[in-house]
């Protein structure tokens, strides 16, 4: 008897359909890692802007109403992921609250916006609230 050696189309078709199911499962994971790699930019960008608020306290009394004013303050990320805004909270300048929102590939991130304000708070935005139910944002 000649008995001929190989795969038969059923058993790579079955072997293709696996692979291609761990190649979804992956990239979706890929994807979300790469979001959460990029909010440490974010969260960079507000620290630095939260100290450089402190330091500006401390010779002015009162806290910078402009990023301008602030030397390590830049108004978005090197990348291009997020966008950073800034207010004075109260007319004397005794409170601020600065914000990184997403923007590009980075504005379907779950998180969505994220904040620090002069009490050393650091939250998501309102949109993403729900995300960070565990703390998991910052």
């Amino acid at each position: 008897m000649d008995r001929t050696r190989g795969f038969s189309l059923i058993e790579v078709m079955i072997v293709l359909g696996i692979a291609a199911i761990l190649a979804a499962l992956a990239s979706q994971s890929y994807s979300r890692y790469a979001m959460r790699s990029h909010r440490v930019e974010a969260q960079h960008m507000l620290m630095a802007v939260a100290q450089a608020q402190e330091r500006w306290y401390a010779t002015y009394n009162r806290y910078a109403d402009n990023l301008d004013k602030l030397a390590d303050a830049r108004p978005a990320s090197s990348q291009g992921y997020y966008e950073l805004a800034m207010s004075v909270v109260d007319d004397d300048g005794q409170g601020f609250v600065a914000m990184a929102t997403p923007i590009g590939r980075q504005a379907g991130d779950a998180c969505g916006s994220l904040s620090i304000d002069n009490a050393g708070r650091k939250l998501p935005g309102k949109d993403g609230a729900a995300a960070n139910a565990n703390g998991s944002c910052w």
